[in-house]
């Protein structure tokens, strides 16, 4: 907080124009001779009896800090009933520790009128401890207009949560208050994230918390998850449980975000830092970097480390690395453990596992409890894994809900389910999302689906996108095919390709696909069924690939669906490769045909079966005509196995006639 006791400040002058005291504090060149000769001027007239000169006397000489000289003219000024000289002779006795005689011509002063009494006043109230007497004072003081009374007065409300405080630390901030403007941005940056947390609805967020579901598992399989980041970036704090800068939009929220940043640039522009720190933020979240670099830059030359570490990664963000390492090792060395835990992310991605251990340890020190995790995640890399657990307990038993994540899966890896619930329910009460995923998925395998559910939809109303893939697999199970939608949306949408065939299948059995174009016409435009079974065909979803071949077929866009067909046959699908023989075979290329119908059946396709022993009768080749129907009634279905059995008795009789 600024000293709001400043005795250059609380210096009055009475009916003379502010300006003479100032220019008696210093000057150069013309200025000297002029504040000399205007000193001078006035001990001539107050030596003569002057009031004002005398009151005007003490200031220059107060400020210049010649208490002696000053206390003779501040007295006979006072003498006469001058208030502005009360008040500064109550800054004198003050500063030489009088303190009850300072408060007794600071009220003098104060009820003659005088606003930087009535602040010094407010001041010593409070510093005494009497809060009504503090208020009483420093709103007459605010009331005039003076800015360190709004300020102060400010102070002494927000420190009793009063709602009024942000009127009068928006007074002072209109005067300049640098402090005021700084303390007012963080007020309305607090009601936008209020604002924005309670009218928003719960929103998904694509590709939050969890690893990517590439190489995972889908449907009823999922994979325990665990967020890897080795390094917390200072503008999205991880699991401190600290609310973040507001990311927004529009509305109310963004519109007190917007001042804020106008209040913030007013106090960085008067070489506030911090100012300049949060400025920075809102400016980076806007995509204005250059102009939030600019304010990191201002901020870290002014000693703010974490404007220093931020400044890091924004220039990592822009692919000058070597850059943000200066800058996190200055904020490093400044005791920042978040540069500290982004210098060991640095040089464990670069393979210099001791460097990062160090700088692991540096940001431990710092009292980052980020540094415990990544030291955890830097053992695990590399098969430590007794160290591993201890140092996710030091992080966990910190609060660290992600280390309790991470704790609990590597207890369950180790075959101890036991051990493993607490640590992942203290973990997903704290807010990890990948611990309510998880501790979803401990329930499914005890088969208590209830929990198991109570947790996925958790985890899925915070983003994590498996987990909404997994409500969504159980909405469908229980008919509530809507609700089922919805969540398979956000998972479709957050890059789950399971989860785009599945509600492509939803949207499939709605409306059903339109016949092929009548001749001459174009092709329809595709179907939002379609475009989602798609989506999942492009992430090498097989079954999607071969329904999208299926519905390209439909449209009559052979090539498309040979395509896809083939796609999903040259990754191992069996009905893709039926599919794909059957397209060729009706064009002509039987041979390659049967090449695709081998490798179906020889997977456990039972029609692909029928199809080699029909094509093998129509060549003359009832031997192996009878293997492959003997196959076909080995594979199925029913309908399959039947005619599979027929074909065979004919060969048989054929052979045997």
């Amino acid at each position: 907080m600024e000293n709001v006791g400043d005795r250059a400040t609380l210096l009055e002058t009475g009916r003379y124009v502010q300006s003479h005291v100032n220019d008696a504090a210093g000057g150069t060149g013309a200025a000297d001779g002029a504040d000399t000769e205007a000193e001078a001027r006035h001990r001539r007239a107050a030596d003569a009896g002057d009031t004002a000169s005398m009151s005007v006397l003490g200031a220059l000489l107060l400020r210049r800090g010649d208490l002696d000289g000053a206390e003779p003219y501040l007295r006979a000024a006072t003498g006469e009933g001058d208030r502005a000289a009360a008040n500064n002779l109550g800054v004198l006795l003050h500063q030489r520790g009088y303190v009850d005689e300072a408060a007794g011509w600071w009220r003098i002063a104060a009820v003659a009128g005088s606003a930087p009494a009535a602040h010094a006043l407010g001041r010593h109230y409070r510093e005494l401890g009497d809060e009504p007497a503090a208020e009483y004072w420093l709103r007459q003081s605010a009331e005039q207009g003076h800015a360190l009374g709004a300020y102060a007065l400010a102070d002494l409300l927000e420190h009793r949560s009063d709602v009024g405080a942000e009127r009068w630390l928006r007074a002072a901030a209109e005067q300049g208050h640098r402090e005021a403007a700084y303390r007012l941005a963080r007020a309305l940056e607090r009601r936008a994230r209020e604002s924005a947390r309670s009218g928003a609805d719960v929103v998904y967020r694509a590709g939050t918390a969890g690893p990517s579901p590439r190489g995972r598992r889908t449907g009823q399989e999922p994979l325990l998850s665990m967020d890897p980041f080795t390094s917390t970036d200072p503008r999205m704090p991880a699991y401190t449980g600290t609310p973040g800068p507001a990311t927004l939009g529009s509305g109310p929220a963004a519109s007190l975000v917007g001042e804020a940043a106008q209040w913030y640039q007013q106090a960085a522009a008067r070489g506030h830092r911090r100012a300049a720190l949060h400025l920075g933020a809102i400016l980076e979240r806007r995509g204005e970097l250059k102009q939030a670099g600019r304010w990191y830059l201002s901020a870290a030359k002014d000693g703010e480390a974490r404007a220093a570490c931020a400044l890091g990664f924004l220039l990592r963000d822009a692919g000058d690395e070597e850059s943000a390492a200066v800058w996190w090792l200055r904020a490093a060395q400044e005791g920042d453990g978040n540069a500290a835990n982004a210098l060991g992310a640095l040089h464990a991605a670069r393979g210099e596992s001791q460097t990062a251990e160090r700088w692991y340890r540096a940001a431990m020190d710092a009292g980052d409890v980020n540094g415990a995790y990544n030291l955890g995640l830097l053992c695990a890399a590399q098969d430590r894994t007794v160290q591993a657990e201890q140092w996710y307990r030091r992080a966990a038993y910190a609060g660290h809900r992600e280390a309790a994540n991470a704790l609990a899966v590597l207890l369950l890896q180790a075959d101890d389910p036991t051990g493993a619930e607490p640590w992942f329910s203290k973990a997903a009460e704290a807010g990890s999302v990948d611990a309510a995923f998880n501790l979803g998925i401990l329930y499914a395998g005890r088969d208590d689906d209830g929990a198991a559910l109570r947790w996925y939809e958790r985890a899925a109303a915070a983003g994590h996108t498996e987990a909404a893939l997994q409500v969504g697999i159980a909405r469908l199970r229980d008919g509530d095919d809507r609700t089922a939608e919805r969540h398979l949306r956000c998972a479709a949408g957050g890059g789950s390709a399971e989860a785009a065939f599945r509600l492509a299948t939803v949207l499939d059995q709605r409306e059903p696909p339109p016949g092929p174009p009548a001749l001459g016409e174009p092709y329809g435009v595709k179907s939002e069924c379609e475009q989602w079974y798609e989506r999942a065909a492009e992430q090498g979803h097989r079954r999607a690939q071969v329904r999208v071949g299926m519905l390209a077929a439909a449209r009559g866009d052979i090539n498309e669906a040979a395509r896809w067909y083939r796609e999903a046959a040259e990754a191992g699908s069996r009905n893709g490769a039926f599919n794909l023989g059957l397209l060729l075979a009706r064009e002509g290329g039987e041979r390659e045909a049967a090449l695709w119908w081998t490798r179906a059946a020889q997977a456990g396709h039972g029609r692909a079966a029928l199809r080699l022993a029909l094509l093998a009768a129509r060549r003359g080749e009832l031997t192996e005509g009878q293997r492959w129907c003997a196959r076909a009634v080995e594979l199925g279905p029913a309908e399959v196995a039947e005619r599979a059995a027929r074909l065979r008795e004919a060969l048989h009789q054929e052979l045997t006639a």
